[in-house]
């Protein structure tokens, strides 16, 4: 009876991977993260997922100041053994290094989302949000679904502390001046509900 080959993984060094691994590393599956030294890798994407991450980047695009940059699925370099990728990020344009960058700086970044996941769901209200506050990101927005729908908890750093304080719980609509003026209508998530303003009445 022929034996099923077992796929390859990497084996870690001692002490961890560290955050250039992710660019040495062959073969790594997509959005490979690194967390504490150790590799993560992330579960298939669901449509909620999907459907928030467009319509989170289209409105922050359209939104955006001259000076700042919307991207999706980049990683941020915490630190050596801290890889992260948020799912949507704003960071400032001129960190923008050329078509093969792969990764920024904390200080690039103004803006880190993440859209909680049923696998990611530690990581993303716990371990990501101290991470992203003790290295300067000076806002974070944790999305979740409720009923079909995103709602978005925006939090702001305090800077003296590093910690990040809570500034609003968005259900239907987000509507925030910080750190850019922007108004999405969460509700156009569903292609269902028509009329929304945050995506176009065609997406989907």
């Amino acid at each position: 009876m022929p034996v099923t080959p077992q796929p390859e993984w990497p084996r870690p060094p001692v002490g961890g991977y560290t955050a250039d691994d992710l660019d040495r590393l062959p073969n790594l599956p997509p959005h490979t993260e690194l967390i504490d030294g150790s590799l993560v890798f992330v579960s298939p994407q669901t449509k909620f997922h999907m459907r928030v991450m467009r319509l989170l980047e289209h409105s922050l695009v359209l939104a955006a100041p001259d000076d700042l940059e919307i991207c999706r699925e980049m990683t941020v370099r915490l630190g050596p053994r801290d890889r992260p990728e948020p799912d949507v990020l704003a960071v400032h344009a001129s960190a923008d290094t050329g078509l093969q960058q792969t990764t920024y700086e904390p200080a690039d970044v103004v803006l880190a989302i993440e859209v909680v996941s049923a696998d990611s769901e530690a990581r993303d209200r716990e371990s990501k949000p101290l991470k992203y506050a003790a290295a300067g990101i000076p806002h974070f927005w944790r999305v979740e679904e409720a009923r079909g729908l995103p709602v978005v908890y925006v939090f702001e750093l305090e800077p003296a502390r590093r910690t990040y304080a809570v500034t609003g719980i968005y259900h239907e609509q987000l509507k925030v001046a910080v750190p850019f003026p922007v108004e999405i209508d969460l509700t156009a998530v569903d292609p269902r509900q028509r009329g929304g303003t945050g995506a176009p009445r065609d997406a989907e």
